[in-house]
């Protein structure tokens, strides 16, 4: 029996053996433009870029300087059409990324005040520009002021409800008329006070606080922070790594105070410097006495 006939019409097997490919018969005597490995330099270049914004602003800016090289380097060839297509499609979508990513940067600008803020204290510690947009949009983007020799707040009167920074000027804190140390800019105003409490507790300050001059601060308000920091854990850690951090500059001040009747300096990490004060219904010399133990003289064997 004969095949039908569209297999006879198609041929199935393949003749000649393997298939051959080009091979380069010839090396070009002259190597590439100019152009054209100042296109690939961009493109390393480009490909060195880091993350954030200024990491995706330089990123593109380099890719589109390569692929625009590389887009001129393939028109002066006529038979590359498909490489200037490519090149240039290349360049075009780099190019809106840059104009992206600078509007984005536009629009995470702050006052002078928020970004030295931003630069001495949430910079160093690798914050990115929109998560510290959230934090200044969490504080309204308002700065308060604190006229000469007015009160921040009160002791035994102000209620602790807000956590605030100063951001110039300087302001003496006192207990009881008593000065304990100074408040220096960018140290925080209430950090003790903040860290003592619970987000559901409530206090009041427990010292006075009084601008010694004209003092800006930044604050922000209890509720508003902690429901920041229950949708962004992140920001939570930096302001607990932030407060702690002052709370430990502020126990060096008190400690350089600390002097003892002879000169001798007190270290407030050392147990011995918490005592608790005898009762005065029962005399003090009970715990200076030390108890006799009666030595019996030994007894003979009779």
């Amino acid at each position: 029996m004969d095949p039908p006939d569209y297999l006879q019409l198609e041929n199935l097997t393949l003749d000649g053996g393997a298939i051959a490919y080009p091979v380069c018969m010839e090396w070009k005597e002259k190597p590439e433009g100019s152009l054209f490995h100042l296109a690939n330099i961009f493109l390393v270049l480009g490909f060195m870029g880091g993350s954030g914004f200024y990491g995706s602003l330089y990123l593109f800016s380099f890719l589109a300087l390569g692929f625009f090289c590389s887009s001129i380097w393939a028109w002066s060839d006529a038979c590359t059409t498909d490489a200037f297509s490519w090149s240039f499609a290349l360049f075009a979508i780099c190019a809106l990324q840059i104009v992206h990513v600078a509007y984005r940067l536009r629009n995470v600008t702050f006052d002078k005040e928020y970004q030295d803020l931003y630069t001495y204290m949430f910079k160093r510690l690798g914050v990115s520009l929109t998560h510290y947009g959230m934090v200044v949009a969490c504080s309204d983007g308002v700065i308060h002021t604190i006229e000469n020799d007015h009160c921040f707040a009160m002791e035994g009167k102000t209620p602790i409800d807000k956590l605030s920074i100063l951001l110039s000027g300087r302001v003496r804190v006192t207990v009881n008329g008593e000065f304990l140390h100074d408040i220096h800019p960018y140290q925080f105003l209430d950090s003790p006070e903040w860290d003592s409490l619970r987000p559901a507790e409530e206090g009041i300050f427990q010292v006075t606080l009084r601008a010694e001059n004209s003092c800006k601060y930044v604050c922000w308000r209890r509720k508003k922070l902690y429901l920041l920091f229950a949708k962004h854990r992140y920001i939570a850690k930096v302001f607990a790594l932030l407060v702690r951090n002052d709370i430990a500059e502020k126990l060096f001040s008190l400690n350089d105070k600390a002097v003892g009747g002879g000169g001798f300096r007190y270290d407030l990490r050392l147990p011995s410097f918490c005592y608790v004060p005898a009762p005065e219904s029962e005399p003090t010399d009970v715990y200076l006495r030390v108890p006799e133990k009666r030595i019996h003289p030994p007894q003979t064997p009779a």
